[in-house]
């Protein structure tokens, strides 16, 4: 039993940095509509250069993360304007294959400047475990699940309270009426693409303090991309607890597999079995809005 509940606990803090990951998704799609395919190569790219901020120029990990959080606002900004814009009233189609072309450029670059081993972050905290319910915590597990929570309630009331949140969110339900009021789409854009950009690069670094990094990071997208899908496209409360659910699920049925049946890699099944079971029963997600068209 003790097992399971550390297989739970891990997957727990994966799931909340699933959840971080997959909230990148939904920004961008809640206001303009695309599928980012790059979201995974934003939060290796983020990670790298904390990483590298850290270890090769020595700057204290405080401060090589808000330089961080800086170089993921521009790039966001840089991509948006320079490669998305150019596309506005484009085909949608036409903007996915971007950013999947996209996906490809960041990671050749990572390849190119970082090379492709493990790098490992600097001890930041404590590596004495703490106890809790008679359990141990590694204290890194206990900083990023609050981390993922903290940021997921600070966005969640930024949409729903601040002036450009509801812009943005108009701007996600009806572009044209929110033009009509005065709202600047192309602003709006950019910053959906900045602030999933610095979600991302949040989530690179968080996880590079637990794994390592490597250039294979990216792939975590698409692992995540199954808990978009489960939570709903457009749902920002879907895609935390469609990034809890996939990374708990992930962490248990692998330790079952390996425990009673004796199978490894089970982990990377599971996600795609459960999200085809629930889309059978509610095709928009857990939490998704069914459009309901009128002809």
């Amino acid at each position: 039993m003790e097992y399971y509940l550390q297989v739970f606990i891990s997957g727990l803090v994966v799931g909340s940095i699933y959840s971080l990951v997959a909230l990148g998704f939904v920004i961008i799609y809640k206001a303009t509509k695309v599928v980012n395919f790059a979201q995974g190569e934003l939060l290796m790219l983020g990670a790298y250069v904390c990483f590298s901020l850290t270890v090769e120029y020595g700057l204290p990990f405080p401060a090589a993360f808000l330089l961080t959080l800086c170089f993921s606002l521009v790039l966001g900004l840089t991509v948006e304007r320079l490669a998305l814009r150019p596309l506005i009233g484009q085909p949608i189609i036409s903007v996915v294959m971007v950013t999947i072309g996209l996906s490809s450029v960041l990671k050749s670059v990572v390849q190119f400047v970082w090379g492709t081993q493990i790098r490992v972050f600097p001890q930041v905290l404590p590596v004495v475990p703490i106890t809790i319910g008679g359990l141990p915590v590694a204290p890194v597990y206990i900083v990023a699940f609050a981390l993922s929570l903290a940021l997921f309630v600070a966005f969640s009331a930024f949409f729903k309270y601040s002036r450009t949140g509801i812009a943005m969110r108009a701007t996600a339900y009806d572009q044209a009426a929110a033009a009509s009021m005065g709202i600047s789409i192309k602003r709006i854009f950019a910053m959906s693409w900045c602030i999933a950009a610095v979600v991302s690069a949040i989530g690179g670094v968080i996880l590079g303090n637990i794994n390592g990094i490597n250039s294979q990071l990216g792939y975590l997208g698409l692992k995540v991309f199954p808990a978009v899908i489960l939570g709903g496209l457009d749902s920002m409360l879907g895609a935390a607890l469609g990034g809890l659910i996939i990374g708990i699920l992930e962490n248990v049925c692998d330790g079952l597999a390996k425990d009673i049946l004796g199978l490894d890699g089970f982990r990377d099944v599971a996600a795609f079995v459960v999200l085809v079971i629930v889309l059978m029963i509610k095709p928009h997600g857990l939490f998704g809005t069914h459009e309901i068209e009128r002809v």
